[in-house]
């Protein structure tokens, strides 16, 4: 290994370094006791500041709101979404590419054009809006997501899209098949780099999102996950930093293990539209 790629090496070792210390110190103190956590956060648990499992026991049962219904909240919203995103999405993509009307054009640009709004110009619109139509349950948010998500994955399907070659769907035509079975059957199998992608990223924002159920949802019923470290305060604004860190490490570990699972599935899906178009 020569000079270059050693120095190469060793920066991306320090960056991952640098990227992992606060989910280090986070899992550290999560095993520590608030008085412990109070005198010194880069100190590692010992004998006397050792809580054990206390802070996640505590975690689970903490309030009138058991942390299990807000991580199924959370794992409903985000999988349902998700899922709504990736079957919308690349069929308006297909759409897109294959009528190539001015209709479908301009349809286009007005998603890339939601690309540049940012969401605190409408979000008191669009949490009046989700109240007044209903969609401010766990069950119906996923149509806010999908409404608010769109730009980006239709963004880069449509780029994927473009490079799949339309001989392999006129011979599915011409075998009989019709709109919705070449799509189904033949399209969507070949867009499963960018599937992966897409719904890694759209996976890991929903999960993490704070503000959007925040504002839509009700919160004395509804709450998930970024909501229920919120609320996890005691009498006169204390806050019980053991059981805080314990739940945020229950909510960062399925997330990290997926995206460490799939991230080379995130830069093939990204890099192969941009490529091969």
């Amino acid at each position: 290994m020569n000079k270059k790629h050693t120095g190469r090496t060793v920066f991306f070792a320090v960056l991952f370094v640098i990227w992992l210390l606060p989910v280090i110190i986070a899992l550290l103190n999560s095993f520590k006791s608030n008085e412990a956590i109070n005198s010194g956060i880069f100190t590692l648990p010992t004998g006397k500041t050792f809580a054990g499992l206390d802070n996640y026991r505590r975690a689970l049962t903490f309030g009138n709101y058991p942390f299990l219904r807000s991580f199924l909240y959370s794992l409903f919203i985000s999988i349902t979404s998700t899922a709504l995103i990736l079957l919308c999405c690349s069929m308006s993509a297909w759409y897109i590419v294959r009528v190539n009307s001015r209709f479908s054009r301009f349809f286009y640009a007005l998603c890339l054009f939601s690309l540049a709004v940012p969401f605190q110009m409408v979000m008191f619109t669009l949490s009046s809006d989700a109240s007044r139509f209903g969609l401010d349950t766990p069950f119906t948010i996923p149509l806010v997501y999908l409404g608010y998500g769109a730009g980006m994955s239709i963004f880069m399907f449509t780029g994927f899209v473009r490079s799949v070659p339309y001989d392999i769907e006129e011979a599915a035509i011409i075998d009989g098949c019709g709109p919705i079975r070449t799509f189904f059957l033949v399209v969507l199998p070949m867009l499963r780099p960018v599937i992966v992608s897409v719904g890694i990223l759209q996976l890991m924002w929903i999960w993490n999102d704070y503000l959007l159920p925040y504002l839509v949802l009700d919160m004395t019923e509804y709450r998930t996950i970024p909501i229920h470290v919120q609320y996890l305060k005691g009498s006169y604004g204390s806050v019980d930093l053991g059981a805080s860190l314990a739940v945020i490490v229950m909510s960062l570990l399925p997330i990290m293990i997926v995206y460490m699972l799939c991230q080379k599935h995130i830069v093939r899906g990204i890099t192969a539209g941009a490529v091969k178009g």
